[in-house]
């Protein structure tokens, strides 16, 4: 008997067998499957995804280009000053610096209650925007969506020790307090 002739036996047996009425079931199934499994990204269900930054609206908040319109992005685990705020202008500044004109990738988390997507923001070597804000003292570690961040704890410690960016200032606000005051006038 040759390898084809047993190859064309095997391959029979287990069509025959796969093709009984109790499989019919799992026939009908699997191009379903198959076409749920491939227009998922089409429905904008895949998590990650890159493109160009064209606008920083402040330090923790940029559009993207996805899918030829702006996306609005909300950095994850991170609460830069507000604008009007001290050092507002100032994050805001250092964000562009970093990547407004640039291609990023984002590793994304979901959405915000304002419908923006929350990511980590990755530029082309590998560095984390959100981490790097945190580390030349732009932002604040956000505890109360980043509760058990400790990179973003770890840089922020370091950038206060080292009285970098805002935590030059001796008594710096936090912008989850600074909108709490403003919406209390």
């Amino acid at each position: 008997m040759s390898h084809y002739t047993s190859l064309k036996g095997v391959i029979g047996t287990i069509f025959v067998k796969f093709l009984r009425p109790s499989n019919w079931f799992l026939v009908a199934t699997i191009p379903w499957l198959i076409y749920i499994v491939l227009l998922c990204p089409a429905l904008g269900l895949a998590a990650d995804f890159s493109g160009l930054v064209v606008s920083v609206l402040d330090g923790d908040t940029l559009e993207i280009l996805h899918n030829d319109r702006p996306e609005r992005i909300r950095l994850s685990g991170i609460d830069c000053p507000e604008k009007g705020q001290a050092y507002g202008t100032r994050a805001q500044q250092a964000a562009s610096r970093l990547v407004l004109g640039g291609e990023v990738t984002l590793q994304t988390y979901g959405h915000d209650k304002y419908g923006r997507t929350l990511a980590d923001m990755l530029l082309l070597d590998g560095t984390n925007v959100n981490h790097t804000l945190v580390e030349d003292g732009w932002c604040w570690w956000y505890r109360k969506y980043a509760p058990g961040d400790t990179v973003l704890e770890a840089l922020e410690a370091e950038a206060r020790v080292a009285k970098k960016g805002l935590w030059a200032d001796p008594q710096p606000v936090p912008p989850w307090e600074w909108r709490r005051r403003e919406n209390q006038r």
